[in-house]
């Protein structure tokens, strides 16, 4: 796991190889082979995990969401960095550009 960083809406991120996805009832879940752990991402967790198959911005991420559900921007925001943060710190994603420790 890594240490505590923050990640920015101006970081690109993008799935990590090497974790087995299914979708379960409509919700994601997750097998992670370098880490042995299972993860249930949920229905907008799914969501954002399919958003980040390739590399994109988390901002993209936020607009992509806020297009399609009515949510308030801060809260999108909020929830949306949260979400990676945690993706993050269990080596789920890669990012680059504004980690802050």
């Amino acid at each position: 796991m890594k240490s505590i960083q923050t990640i920015s809406l101006n970081c690109t991120v993008m799935q990590s190889e090497g974790n087995i996805v299914s979708d379960m009832d409509g919700e994601k879940v997750m097998m992670s082979v370098s880490n042995g752990k299972y993860y249930n991402l949920g229905v907008m967790g799914g969501e954002i995990w399919e958003m980040v198959q390739s590399a994109t911005t988390v901002k993209a991420v936020v607009d992509h969401l806020m297009s399609i559900y009515e949510v308030e921007k801060n809260v999108c925001e909020n929830e949306v960095l949260s979400f990676l943060n945690v993706l993050y710190k269990e080596d789920l994603i890669q990012v680059q550009g504004e980690v802050h420790s």
